[in-house]
């Protein structure tokens, strides 16, 4: 079939193929009345499927020149010089938080037993790393109808043993992170920004708008489909702190010394003459391991789906933020039974969600089950409370291995209250109306 092409032919020939395929197999219709209404999905053309196949072609399967492209072209995006891509956000949180337990930090590393200030209404692998690796989780409550951190309650949550924040922005709402960097400086503490659920989310500070994510010392995105992009699996890291950065990429890819590549040899140029810990004089650099480490390096696979992806974000949160708005509009006759959330001044989120607080205890059934049944897809507040999950029951009575600063009311009533629905740029007017008025219908309205 390709004996009489060049192998640029060969795979020019594939690619159109590939692209056609997309034209007749995965190209979405037009809603339609009735059609299921997800939270989330992927957003995506030709050139996601295109670029994969590209990339597959090359069948260097693990990281590779996509991985490369991508890491410089998001920090281009971000304004950072150092990214590392990792397998899933989940993985980047692991990273930023064990990235501050590094001995090369000296008196700011974390050690088992210190405290980390963080919030119990969100996703567990914010706060994970935490109690896997030995350190004290201090939940502060958040506030409604923002969904974020309660600042006023920091002082009381600060020990002499607190080392770090690390937060998300809920939903795509930033916090308030003039507040909370604030604090960090006075105290000199880590602030870890779990941008997960908000890439794309600005926040002026300093009468500088900047992105999240890139305000703090480390910032954590992930591009798993409902998220405002999506390579299927993966995430990244991300620093303006060049020690932060090597401590990364070394937990990233087990732990090593090395920074060599996959496949590259001696970038240093004295892979047999360094002398480190107790080993030989001359032991082999590619094998020599400063941290207990992992592998969570990404595929160059998920890292072309990424490179195409990238170029459509801006267009993508700016359709976020138009169905928010929309939504705002549609849901007005409801401000009386639900509480419409709000963003945290000095932003301006790219919203991965439109959440709501019901003001009656039990209305909220109703609601998520008057949405599910039409085949409208909702969501908690992902944990509602983390303290009372089962794996964090369990750890408590048998480590104490985690404290609350003051109350969690407002996180309680999350967990009992408030559920959303999506934005995601693939929402149409008709499905955002759709959904507004199954809301409307279910409240009397």
């Amino acid at each position: 079939m390709f004996s009489d092409k060049t192998e640029q032919e060969a795979r020019r020939e594939i690619l159109d193929a590939v692209a056609a395929y997309y034209d007749t197999f995965h190209k979405k219709s037009a809603y339609q009345d009735g059609d299921r209404i997800p939270y989330a999905a992927r957003v995506y053309d030709a050139e996601e499927m295109t670029a994969l196949a590209d990339a597959s072609l090359d069948f260097w399967l693990t990281a590779g020149r996509y991985t490369d492209r991508f890491e410089k072209e998001f920090g281009d995006f971000l304004g950072l010089k150092f990214v590392s891509l990792v397998n899933s956000g989940s993985s980047a949180n692991l990273l930023a938080f064990m990235a501050l337990t590094s001995p090369l930090l000296g008196e700011r590393r974390i050690r088992r037993g210190d405290e980390v200030i963080t919030v119990a209404a969100g996703f567990p692998t914010t706060v994970a790393p935490m109690l896997q690796y030995g350190a004290v989780p201090v939940f502060v409550d958040v506030t409604i109808p923002q969904y974020n951190i309660d600042v006023t309650q920091l002082e009381a949550a600060y020990s002499d043993k607190t080392k770090a924040v690390m937060i998300a922005h809920t939903l795509g709402n930033p916090f308030d992170l003039a507040a909370v960097r604030a604090f960090c400086e006075k105290h000199n503490l880590w602030l870890v920004e779990d941008n997960c659920d908000a890439l794309g989310s600005t926040y002026t500070i300093d009468g500088e708008t900047r992105l999240t994510g890139t305000i703090g010392d480390i910032g954590t995105s992930s591009f798993y489909p409902p998220h405002h992009m999506t390579m299927g699996e993966g995430g990244a890291v991300y620093t303006r702190n060049p020690l932060l950065h090597k401590i990364v990429r070394s937990l990233r890819d087990w732990g090593r010394e090395c920074s060599c590549a996959s496949g590259q040899d001696n970038l240093c140029g004295h892979r047999f003459d360094g002398q480190f810990g107790e080993l030989p004089q001359g032991y082999d650099h590619k094998y020599v391991y400063s941290h207990f480490g992992y592998n969570l390096k990404a595929t160059d696979l998920q890292a072309a789906i990424g490179c195409a992806q990238l170029k459509k974000l801006d267009g993508f949160t700016a359709r976020r933020r138009e169905n928010f708005k929309k939504l705002t509009v549609l849901l007005q006759p409801a401000k009386d039974q639900l509480i419409l959330p709000e963003s945290c001044e000095n932003s301006n989120p790219s919203w991965f969600g439109y959440m709501m607080t019901c003001r009656e205890t039990g209305m909220r059934a109703k609601l998520v089950n008057a949405l599910e049944t039409s085949g409208i897809q909702t969501r908690m507040l992902f944990a509602g409370n983390l303290t009372k999950h089962p794996c964090f029951v369990d750890y408590k009575s048998e480590n104490g291995a985690y404290r609350v600063a003051g109350e969690l009311n407002n996180t309680d009533r999350i967990m009992a209250d408030t559920f959303w629905i999506g934005v995601y740029p693939g929402m149409t007017d008709a499905m955002l109306e759709k959904m507004a008025a199954v809301i409307l219908s279910a409240l009397g309205i």
